[in-house]
């Protein structure tokens, strides 16, 4: 199999740092919908979609 880096690499560096952003939104937040545990499991294992899924649902409104 052979694999096109040059097209993959871009989506894994983006995946990698939404992650990372959202991780750090959420350590930073003081209150979200839901228990922190489990928004640190659906940003993680959620891949590209878990870490959206916290912006838009898991941020609760100042």
């Amino acid at each position: 199999m052979n694999i096109n880096w040059g097209l993959l690499a871009p989506v894994i560096v983006l995946q990698f740092l939404l992650m990372i952003t959202a991780l750090i939104s959420l350590a930073r937040t003081e209150s979200v919908r839901g228990a922190k545990w489990i928004w640190v499991l659906i940003i993680i294992f959620g891949n590209m979609a878990g870490s959206i899924v916290y912006f838009i649902i898991g941020r609760k409104e100042a």
